[in-house]
């Protein structure tokens, strides 16, 4: 498994190059209509929690969602 280094939100992480910039295209949350980045009153409850455990110990952490019981699909999906 290859591994790179580079900075994000600007810091120096670690991830696995084949995946690198796939996030979005792998995370349920991202296909969501409960999913509102900009608004944390509006946004799914689990996101904010996941975002904070990403965010916690000065972060960043990316954690895709694969499997969500709370999945509900947006119209362009």
């Amino acid at each position: 498994m290859k591994r790179e280094w580079y900075k994000h939100h600007g810091k120096v992480v670690t991830v696995v190059s084949q995946v690198k910039g796939k996030h979005r295209e792998h995370c349920l949350c991202h296909k969501c209509k409960r999913f509102n980045p900009d608004s944390k009153h509006d946004n799914c409850p689990w996101a904010n929690i996941l975002y904070g455990v990403c965010c916690a110990e000065g972060g960043p952490m990316v954690t895709p969602v694969y499997e969500c019981e709370s999945f509900y699909p947006r119209e362009e999906e």
